[in-house]
């Protein structure tokens, strides 16, 4: 008999992610990751909890693919960078990203990117209880904007289009941004 396959959380995570870009969400269960892995589905709790804590796991593969921007950069440039990876992970994985306007970023792998966004609005002028709430506005703008575009609602918009109507976005965003930084009481 054959020794048993070696698994990980991130072998459970990336197999998870794998199964949802190739069959969509529906089909990432317990027993059909066990079965990529070749693993029967009790070996997954050592790895996940549950189904609720494999699909924060999905949420953190798609995030972790993000890029993190150089932090010495100025806050509008890290904020439109980590827009564009965000952008760009939807385009990546069209099956499974809308589940990141589902689920919030609830493992540290995931909250690496909100993290990220906090700093540099924090860089920016922004005060903590400020930053909570434009950073949720913020994510939801760009994961809407990019969930829309993967699940191809803007199928009939040319690739040009959508790259002017995402820098609207972020346009529109950076106004947000300043307006807040304006209306922040001074230190």
């Amino acid at each position: 008999m054959g020794r048993p396959a070696q698994i990980d959380r991130s072998a459970v995570l990336s197999a998870s992610l794998e199964l949802a870009d190739e069959q969509g969400l529906p089909a990432v269960t317990m027993q059909a990751v066990a079965d990529r892995l070749g693993v029967t589905p009790m070996a997954l709790y050592r790895h996940v909890a549950n189904k609720a804590d494999l699909l924060d796991g999905v949420v953190e593969r798609i995030l972790w693919e993000v890029p993190l921007p150089d932090p010495a950069e100025p806050w509008a440039d890290r904020l439109a960078a980590l827009a564009r990876g965000t952008r760009a992970a939807a385009l990546r994985h069209p099956q499974v990203f809308a589940l990141l306007l589902q689920r919030p970023a609830a493992t540290p792998g995931a909250r690496r990117t909100r993290d990220a966004v906090y700093a540099a609005l924090h860089d920016a002028g922004v005060g903590d209880h400020d930053a909570v709430q434009l950073e949720r506005i913020l994510a939801t703008a760009v994961l809407g904007f990019a969930a829309s575009e993967a699940g191809g609602r803007f199928a009939a918009h040319s690739a040009r289009q959508l790259n002017a109507d995402f820098q609207l976005l972020q346009d529109t965003l950076a106004v947000a941004v300043a307006r807040a930084i304006a209306h922040a009481p001074a230190p």
